[in-house]
């Protein structure tokens, strides 16, 4: 590998599953392309267009290589990549540790060095490993240092994506493997509950993500609106605009890579502008990725907390959230975040969403927040008087 700074912040882009699951094409895959650029996402730091699962024949070639699925990749993957990369795009595929892929397609197991020869043939710039048929008695461990070995091998420079939904502890030995990041959960579903569970799920592992190996919450599902073509992912209810708002900034905040699940050909004005804010992308690309630690109401410890992840700059973004169904207050005391009033100390609060300055604060700041809602701030230490 030759780019050291491969993946030091979290990966930004599309995949396809969450919307369309099994049904892709180069079509679709360049159609996404094309509206990544057309949109402002591109520009925004969108830059991986990742192809998930089903995109092989069923059986390797003679040769014990994978093949495209000529019916929906007619030019071959080089072709797709090639048009990905004229756009100023990155390309990205997906394949499993196991025998298999979670689909039923050939997965890599002990073909990860002729897989990575080929995934690196055709141009690819980031896989998605999944963790499927793995045999049991191989520890998932061992077959991601496997592929990143194979990958840091290929000759071109390949994100790795460890997708082992959280088991086996990843997170303690991720990093090692030289994984870039690894996903530390279940499938997220298009629904608020799923995005709140898999949110808490990590509060007491962030401090296993930092540079070049990022903590992935799964992808995300802002704008899909129940359009999935998966029953499990959602395809009857979905969340509102608001909490695809709200669960934009939680994974921003979190310094989950951001990887767009819905239709990015169909997006709503609404859904651009939740994936497009500049502030919330700033907090997640931020160079140290260090992870927010969290305060938590103490009147409703449960349900609404601040989320304070500190910034390269010296300033500090503040989330607040309201996990319930009420509105309810969140009084954060600046104590909490060390700063003493016996010094003359404030913070001045910047607002991600109105794009306003809300003046300087002592002690504490107090807001009301509505159910399932954020306030995102960028908060800098000032002197009172």
């Amino acid at each position: 590998m030759q780019n050291k700074y491969l993946a030091m912040t979290p990966p930004m882009g599309w995949n396809s599953w969450n919307t369309f699951t099994w049904n892709i094409n180069e079509d679709l895959v360049c159609g996404a392309a094309d509206a990544l650029c057309a949109s402002g996402l591109k520009d925004k730091g969108y830059e991986y267009v990742v192809i998930d699962d089903c995109w092989s024949l069923k059986q390797r070639d003679e040769n014990g290589r994978l093949v495209p699925d000529p019916e929906k990749f007619p030019h071959g993957m080089k072709a797709v990549a090639d048009y990905v990369h004229s756009k100023g795009l990155k390309f990205g595929m997906y394949s499993c540790c196991g025998t298999h892929t979670c689909a039923g397609y050939p997965g890599s197991f002990e073909h990860e060095f002729v897989d990575a020869e080929t995934f690196a043939s055709w141009g690819v710039d980031y896989l998605k490993y999944d963790n499927c048929y793995k045999p049991k008695h191989m520890d998932g461990e061992v077959l991601y240092k496997r592929m990143s070995l194979a990958l840091r091998n290929c000759g071109r420079d390949i994100v790795l994506s460890a997708c082992n939904w959280g088991n086996e502890d990843v997170h303690s030995w991720i990093r090692s493997s030289g994984a870039q990041l690894f996903r530390s959960t279940g499938d997220i579903q298009d629904n608020w509950e799923s995005v709140k569970n898999l949110f808490l799920s990590q509060l007491d592992k962030t401090a296993f993500s930092g540079p070049y190996c990022h903590n992935d919450i799964d992808m995300l599902i802002v704008g899909m609106h129940g359009s999935s073509n998966n029953e499990f992912i959602g395809n009857i209810g979905s969340c509102s605009d608001l909490e695809y708002r709200s669960h934009f900034a939680l994974w921003a905040v979190m310094g989950s890579p951001l990887m767009i699940g819905c239709d990015v050909r169909n997006m709503t004005d609404v859904t651009l502008e939740t994936l497009g804010n500049e502030d919330l992308i700033r907090i997640n690309q931020d160079i140290e990725c260090r992870a927010p630690y969290c305060i938590r109401q103490w009147n409703n410890p449960e349900n609404v907390m601040a989320l304070v992840k500190p910034l390269s700059d010296g300033s500090l973004a503040i989330c607040f959230v309201n996990f319930g169904d009420k509105k309810s207050e969140m009084s954060l005391q600046f104590w909490d975040m060390g700063i003493s009033y016996a010094e003359n100390i404030g913070l001045s609060f910047y607002n991600c969403y109105t794009k306003q300055d809300e003046g300087k604060f002592a002690e504490r700041y107090v807001a009301q927040v509505e159910p399932h809602d954020t306030m995102v701030f960028i908060a800098k230490p000032v002197k009172l008087k």
